[in-house]
């Protein structure tokens, strides 16, 4: 009887080995079909690739502000749970591997060979090195620099981009709590800079249920202008009905909702797990046939708001969120129902 143990080996700080070895045999790799005999086998490599280990910390350095240092571990705040495919020989089974070779005579390349290059017109190369890098601004690679404190509503959500936890030293636990405190009190958001991985970052830091977190920001120059999009010339002068108006703002109003995170699950990424489990479950002719899209404009835009409307309302009643809302309706009816009494009683007193 084959006995198999999982054997999981950290890639970076999202992605994961996972290989199936059998005592005296092979070891298997779980991505390739005949790599998987056993269907808790793959189960159990699912459960483990979506626990994960413990948050590590990708960066350390120190906040600076005025005199203050209060230093500081980066962890990223999101983990991503896309279903990564590794790249399969069909006829074989074998995973393909990418290898990097000199453009030059083909030659393989040792990754402590390899530095930095930076294409010039011409078509040459101007090489850098990493102390070449980091001697540009030194104190910056291990400082993240306060620049000012604005309100947090004047940020555009346009300009963030990636988030994290900024977890404090122990030993310098109170200096952090009390920047946190007085951020909060103020109602403030720090502007900050610092340099990770060579790449100077833009930053957001702002209190958070007692910690702090940093947003990376684009800079300005980096977003694209409206006006470079040439898709949107004319919008201007298109002339809108006050009766569309009127139906589109009830149809925003019919979807009007509290954002709760917990209620949104990725339904593609389920289903590829799915698809996944079914064939490892020995299922085939998967591949169910798409419905044909339509390119057809619509003409009548006042009849698919209507109907758009009356299709939300229904949904809402259907959504867990209405039943909740229902004591509410419940007193509005009641205090309703007082108000006749009180007219009977104006007219007593006129008469």
């Amino acid at each position: 009887m084959l006995r198999w143990v999982v054997k999981v080996a950290q890639v970076n700080n999202e992605e994961f080995d996972v290989t199936l070895v059998t005592m005296g045999k092979k070891s298997l790799k779980f991505c390739s079909k005949r790599s998987i005999s056993r269907s808790w086998s793959w189960s159990f490599c699912r459960q483990t690739l979506h626990t994960g280990q413990m948050p590590r910390a990708i960066w350390s350095g120190s906040i600076s502000f005025g005199l203050v240092n209060i230093p500081i571990k980066l962890f990223s705040a999101v983990s991503r749970k896309t279903v990564r495919f590794n790249q399969i020989d069909s006829q074989t089974g074998a995973r393909v591997k990418q290898k990097r070779v000199s453009e030059l005579d083909g030659s393989d390349v040792d990754y402590d060979d390899i530095v930095k290059g930076y294409k010039l017109p011409s078509g040459e190369y101007v090489t850098i090195t990493e102390d070449e890098l980091a001697s540009l601004d030194p104190e910056a690679v291990r400082t993240i620099d306060i620049l000012e404190f604005i309100d947090l509503a004047e940020i555009d959500p346009i300009y963030y981009d990636s988030a994290y936890h900024l977890v404090p030293d122990p030993a310098t636990a109170k200096p952090y709590k009390l920047l946190c405190e007085a951020m909060d009190a103020a109602n403030k958001v720090a502007i900050a800079r610092f340099v990770m991985r060579t790449k100077q970052y833009l930053a957001a830091i702002r209190p958070q249920d007692g910690t702090l977190m940093l947003s990376t920001m684009v800079y300005a120059d980096e977003l694209v202008a409206r006006d470079d999009i040439t898709e949107f010339d004319g919008l201007a002068d298109i002339k809108i009905d006050k009766k569309e108006l009127a139906m589109a703002e009830q149809l925003i109003a019919s979807l009007d909702s509290e954002f709760e995170p917990e209620e949104h699950k990725d339904t593609y990424r389920e289903a590829v797990l799915e698809l996944i489990d079914r064939k490892v479950a020995g299922e085939t002719d998967l591949v169910v046939t798409a419905p044909e899209q339509t390119s057809d404009v619509v003409v009548d835009l006042m009849a698919a708001l209507e109907a758009s409307v009356a299709q939300a309302k229904e949904a809402k009643k259907r959504h867990p969120a209405a039943k909740k809302k229902a004591p509410a309706k419940k007193a509005s009816k009641t205090k309703a129902k007082k108000k006749p009494a009180a007219k009977k009683t104006a007219k007593k007193k006129s008469a």
